[in-house]
């Protein structure tokens, strides 16, 4: 009887816990789900709280599996006129082969996209979601 007891809470537990796990494919913004510690940073900015006008914006730096991913946008007449990934991971020589390829890619398709709606460069996949919530936070900075 405690057997099926305990087995009966293990797979009450599972159950949960795939529940409550969120893919990279579901459609929820980004900044919804923005970690701890990856608030927005200003950089510098002419534009007015709240107007998308222009200026430089430096999202929150996006913890990954083998490191942090900062992006940083600048925005004129209200769109994404450059995108750069400022910090990224670089430790091994691995990380900079796959990166060498995968963060250009990135920028294109932020400047492409206008969003944080940008698809996963295959291969960098931990890259990616991190610059796209940078990527997000960058562009709610810009929006005030």
């Amino acid at each position: 009887m405690r057997r099926i007891a305990i087995t009966f809470a293990a797979t009450v537990s599972v159950v949960v816990l795939l529940f409550s796990y969120r893919t990279s494919t579901d459609s929820t913004p980004v900044a919804a789900g923005r970690p701890l510690g990856t608030q927005p940073a200003r950089t510098t900015s002419p534009a007015t709280p709240g107007s998308t006008g222009g200026g430089t914006f430096t999202g929150g730096a996006a913890d990954t599996r083998y490191g942090p991913v900062q992006v940083q946008i600048t925005v004129a007449g209200g769109k994404i006129t450059e995108a750069q990934a400022v910090e990224y991971p670089q430790e091994s020589g691995r990380d900079v082969r796959i990166n060498a390829a995968a963060v250009p890619e990135l920028n294109q398709e932020t400047l492409q996209a206008q969003s944080a709606q940008i698809d996963t460069v295959s291969g960098a996949t931990y890259t990616s979601e991190g610059y796209q919530q940078s990527l997000q936070s960058a562009i709610d900075a810009a929006h005030g």
